[in-house]
């Protein structure tokens, strides 16, 4: 009767060590399974992004648009100018705005580049440059030959190629003047007939 007891002991102990091993070796399984859920979720996903990367490449290809398989865009010139109308514009610049800083330098580009666009000037920037009007020069290191004896500058370069690559900042404006630097019956005239817009410098813009 004692045997049958230990036996009895015995084995729900072997059945609860099975027990427990099942239960781990289910766990185990089922970590597995889970990871391969994952793992084929993730390819899945992966193949999807693929696919869809790949079909909103294909139909630009194909639709004659531009490709292209740089992401920063060659910035080009706004005004395309002859070489004697780039030389005219470093000159004048120079010769107007020597003293002044870079933004000083654009300002007096930009000036000439309204003047060229305006429809009531000269078409080029040497005509507007070297224009007379009534037999007057209308800049005046034009008619004291300045001009012609400057040494251009770096950053007047930089100034010039700012302008002429479109960076504007002369509100519109088509006239500038140095006002200490003009008889004050001209400086009348600016004030009278001109839209005063704004100082920068030693010069005064005008529309």
């Amino acid at each position: 009767m004692q045997y049958k007891k230990y036996g009895l002991i015995l084995l729900v102990s072997n059945l609860l060590v099975i027990t427990a091993w099942m239960c781990a070796r289910g766990v185990q399984i089922n970590k597995i399974v889970s990871q391969e859920a994952f793992r084929a979720s993730f390819m899945e996903d992966i193949a999807e992004y693929q696919e869809t990367s790949f079909c909103s490449v294909v139909p630009a290809a194909a639709s004659d648009q531009r490709v292209l398989e740089c992401g920063v865009l060659e910035k080009k010139p706004v005004y395309q100018l002859r070489d004697t109308d780039y030389n005219a514009l470093l000159k004048i610049v120079e010769a107007e705005a020597g003293g002044e800083d870079e933004n000083g330098k654009l300002l007096v580009a930009n000036v000439v580049l309204n003047r060229v666009k305006s429809g009531i000037f000269p078409d080029t920037v040497t005509e507007v440059v070297y224009q007379r009007e009534f037999g007057v020069c209308q800049f005046s290191p034009v008619s004291d030959g300045r001009i012609n004896r400057v040494k251009v500058s770096e950053e007047t370069k930089r100034a010039v190629d700012r302008a002429v690559y479109g960076e504007d900042i002369s509100q519109g404006a088509l006239y500038f003047v140095a006002r200490k630097a003009v008889a004050a019956d001209k400086m009348q005239w600016f004030d009278n007939h001109l839209t005063w817009l704004f100082a920068y410098g030693g010069h005064e813009f005008f529309g």
